[in-house]
């Protein structure tokens, strides 16, 4: 046996120093082949529960009950091959404790522990039924359905008698649903009598109460719409379960029953199948069989149908994609474990080590939902076996994989003595001494440095083997840092050094923003905004002066909050120079300085009215439009006045040429007449010569002897005519128009040429 044992472990140990070598190593370390299952306890009676370990010996094996571990006595054994006997399971003892519950296989040994899936162990039960089968009365060739529901563990299996005697489960007329239904279509009056349900489980056996089933007279051939009496109802189930979507359809004629999903996808055919006259059964659900199912009652050849629906969820427990795998790395280095599970709903992850749930911390990060855990600068202390524990609502599993740290002989001591020093507000020296033991094979130092408050996820330089310092610029003003060190060789990591803790230097406040308003006369109005680039300001110092002296007022402080104050009792004639800086604890930050000159602000008060400057702008708008009034109505004025003189003028002048034609005409007359007389063989011209040349006197005195005929001895028709014509100023406006145009036409159609000639020689 001995000899065996030796045989057995020497490949193993083997394996162990070829995978340690690669970074990988063997799962007979210790692994479970055999996991405790969930089973449904019958009262009183032995539950064995089963667990086997594959490792190294020795190996540990020790149960867990509800997170505790169970002692063993008369009523709990553990068996060499790891299986744990309940000799007498009850679901309520004396004592108020219960077998039911989680249990847990725990296996140790030299490499780590481990723990097995949580197996559920459940007491069998049967409750009393719930829905109890109820009478029915149907018209002959209609469909009867009794219904009884209970509760039990496991799930009771329903069966029905009539009449005290096992229903003919080979009639097809009949159909038996496991969800306690049972329904009878085409009903004759043989099927009368009375019906109960028969629940049995590991618990024992129940009955319902009797309902009893009467049938009428043959079914009336009067056209009924189709009715859907009984639809699907929402299921949800693990996969590998069978589903039963009911759907009792009545009418006439009878309606034919079709199913469909909501969604439109296919139900598909393998699994598939359709009991009773309208009952849909998917066997071994999956996820792939989740969504919602619609029952359609159809009138034979009409498109007149009635619809149900009901929804069926498929639960699947968690399952590994992606265990995590044992690993072997090197003291001071990271160690990362991966682990993908998938089910419905979602798994959640947890990570035990030896045995005891990982809380993440420290050098010891889980992200991506738990799905990567990260161990950085490992130590001896993180060699354990780590597990991931994938479950949800349909079930859970387990995962196991081994850290190893490897120790290679010749590695350096940690660096020795390490300091930091701030430099400056973003800048701190970090130094350190050799290790005190193998120095000599040392290639290079690591500095890792993070913000205290950080998680572990870090930054790292590199420094060569002759510098034991270095200066880590960039930092966060009034900040706390951790340093370590450590000191690398071409064989691996030293372990880290002692950790240190240094704040960089705070800043003082930037300038504030100043800006300055003057409110009168004295009075100057200073507001500003803090500027956040630099350190934080605890408050605000206020200055000012006259310009022309040498030294600022005492400082006015103000707390944080405040960002406005007013200077009062000022000269108005001067001008004065106002300074504001923001401080904090670690000083007075640089100042932001204005001049404000109270002169100007007077000058323009004096100068400047005030006004509202909309109405003004209005005021100014409606009094350039009525001076543009008035300007227009104005020149409209003159043009008519002027209009009104000339036409005046234009009047007067033709009315006085008017009163002149008559006298040319008779003279005209006359002198054509005595030209007649006196030299009848002249022709017109040389008439007209002569009278030019040898009458100019004459001219005058029958001038004026016309006048005198004419103005006082005038006939009738020439005194009407004078008489028209002799008009004062107010009368020329009434000269008919045709008047004027015919006494002008009249004139110059023949002109006396003799008497202008005359009365251009006279």
């Amino acid at each position: 046996m001995a000899s065996t044992r030796h045989r057995r472990l020497v490949p193993c140990f083997l394996g162990i120093l070829l995978n340690a070598l690669t970074g990988v190593i063997c799962e007979a370390e210790l692994s479970f082949t055999l996991e405790p299952s969930d089973i449904i306890a019958v009262q009183e009676q032995p539950l064995m529960l089963h667990c086997q370990v594959n490792g190294i010996p020795p190996i540990v094996i020790q149960w867990r009950h509800n997170g505790l571990l169970l002692t063993q006595d008369q009523q709990h054994a553990t068996f060499i091959n790891g299986s744990l006997l309940i000799g007498h399971f009850l679901q309520t003892k004396s004592d108020g404790s219960s077998d039911e519950g989680d249990y847990e296989c725990v296996a140790q040994n030299s490499f780590g522990l481990v723990v097995s899936r949580k197996a559920r162990i459940l007491a069998a039960t049967m409750a009393e039924f719930h829905v109890q089968p109820e009478p029915v009365h149907v018209e002959e060739s209609g469909v009867a359905r009794f219904q009884c529901q209970i509760h039990g563990l496991p799930e009771p299996v329903i069966s029905w008698e009539k009449d005290s005697r096992p229903v003919d489960t080979k009639n097809e007329r009949y159909t038996l649903l496991p969800t306690g239904v049972l329904q009878i279509t085409g009903v004759r009056d043989e099927d009368s009598g009375k019906f109960c349900c028969v629940a049995h489980n590991s618990a024992g056996v129940k009955h319902s109460a009797e309902a009893l089933l009467s049938v009428s007279g043959s079914q009336s051939s009067v056209y009924k719409e189709p009715m859907i009496l009984v639809g699907p109802e929402n299921l949800t189930l693990t996969v590998h379960q069978t589903a039963i979507l009911e759907c009792v359809a009545t009418g006439y004629p009878r309606p034919i029953v079709s199913w469909s999903r909501l969604d439109g996808r296919p139900i598909g055919v393998e699994g598939i199948q359709v009991l009773g006259t309208g009952n849909l059964m998917i066997s071994d659900v999956g996820v792939q069989h989740s969504g919602v199912y619609v029952c359609a009652a159809n009138k034979p050849g009409t498109r007149v149908r009635r619809t149900a629906q009901g929804r069926l969820v498929v639960q699947a427990p968690a399952e590994f994609i992606q265990p995590p795998q044992s690993i072997a790395r090197p003291i001071g280095t990271t160690a990362i474990f991966t682990c993908q599970a998938q089910g419905e709903p979602e798994p959640q992850l947890t990570w035990l080590k030896n045995g005891q749930i990982l809380e993440p911390g420290g050098h010891v990060r889980l992200r991506n939902n738990n799905s990567t855990l990260t161990i950085y600068g490992i130590s001896q202390d993180d060699e354990a076996i780590y597990q991931c524990i994938a479950e949800n609502s349909a079930g859970s599993t387990q995962a196991s994989a081994r850290l190893t740290v490897l120790l290679a002989d010749g590695l350096p001591g940690a660096p020795a003595h390490v300091g930091a020093e701030a430099l400056s507000p973003t800048s701190i020296r970090v130094s350190w001494r050799e290790p005190d033991q193998n120095t000599q094979d040392i290639i290079g130092y690591v500095l890792h440095f993070r913000r205290t408050s950080d998680p572990v996820e870090k930054e790292h330089e590199t420094v060569s083997k002759v510098t034991l310092q270095q200066v880590i610029q960039d930092l966060e003003p009034s900040t706390s840092y951790t340093f370590y060190v450590k000191a690398y060789t071409s064989h691996g990591a030293s372990k880290p050094s002692d950790i240190v803790t240094e704040s960089t230097h705070g800043e003082v406040p930037a300038p504030p923003s100043l800006y300055t308003k003057v409110v009168n006369s004295s009075v100057i109005q200073a507001t500003w905004e803090p500027s956040f680039k630099m350190g934080q300001h605890q408050g605000f110092r206020l200055f000012y002066k006259r310009a022309h002296t040498a030294l600022f007022t005492s400082p006015i402080t103000f707390p944080r909050n405040v960002t406005q104050y007013n200077i009062t009792q000022l000269d108005p004639t001067l001008v004065y120079e106002i300074k504001l800086l923001a401080f904090n604890q670690q000083g007075d930050g640089n100042s932001t300085v204005r001049f404000v000159s109270l002169q100007e602000a007077v000058e323009k008060s004096v100068v400047d009215v005030p006004c509202d400057c909309l109405k003004d702008e209005q005021s100014k708008t409606s009094t350039t439009g009525i001076i543009i009034g008035i300007h227009i109505g104005v020149t409209c004025i003159i043009f008519c006045i002027l209009f009104l003189v000339f036409s005046y003028r234009g009047r007067l002048k033709m009315c006085k040429t008017i009163e002149a034609t008559p006298q040319a005409g008779s003279i005209a007359v006359r002198e054509s007449s005595s030209s007649s007389q006196g030299a009848a063989g002249l022709n017109g011209t040389t008439r007209r010569a002569m009278e030019v040349n040898g009458s100019a006197a004459r001219k005058k005195v029958e001038d004026s002897n016309e006048l005198e005929r004419l103005f006082t001895q005038p006939n009738m028709q020439e005194t009407s005519l004078s008489d028209s014509y002799i008009l004062n100023e107010t009368q020329l406006s009434t000269i008919p128009l045709d008047q004027v145009a015919t006494e002008q036409e009249m004139q110059f159609q023949e002109p006396p040429a003799g008497g202008v000639a005359r009365q251009d020689q006279g």
